[in-house]
C-alpha cells in the first residue's frame, strides 16, 4: 500500500504573525493530528523567493486523506488558516518519490 505526503505552503500575512502563531500552535497542529494527518516536517524560509512556510503532513493512505479533507474540522481549520495567510498551495505526493519542491 502506498504512503503519501501532503505538502502545504503559504506566506503569513504581515501584521498577523502573533495571531497566526497562536492559531497554529493551539488549534491547527493539534487538529491535523486528530484528523489523521500529523505534520512530519515544517520549514520556515527566512529570505528568498520560496514560500515562507512549508508543512509536510504524513498521509498513510488515500482513504485517510479523503476522510480528513472531507471533514468539517479540516474545512473549518483551513478556512481559519486562510484568514491569516496568503499564497496558499497544497499538493499530495507519493512518499519517497522525489523532492518536496
Amino acid at each position: 500500500m502506498a504512503h503519501y505526503q501532503m505538502i502545504l505552503t503559504w506566506d503569513i500575512r504581515p501584521g498577523r504573525e502573533q495571531e497566526y502563531s497562536e492559531f497554529i500552535n493551539n488549534r491547527f497542529a493539534p487538529s491535523l493530528v486528530e484528523i489523521g494527518l500529523p505534520p512530519s516536517d515544517v520549514f520556515y524560509t527566512a529570505y528568498g523567493k520560496a514560500p515562507q512556510i512549508m508543512v509536510i503532513l504524513e498521509v498513510p493512505n488515500q482513504t485517510t486523506l479523503k476522510r480528513a479533507i472531507d471533514s468539517e474540522r479540516w474545512t473549518q481549520m483551513k478556512g481559519d488558516l486562510l484568514d491569516l495567510i496568503d499564497n496558499y498551495s497544497e499538493r499530495v505526493i507519493e512518499a519517497g518519490m522525489g523532492s518536496y519542491f
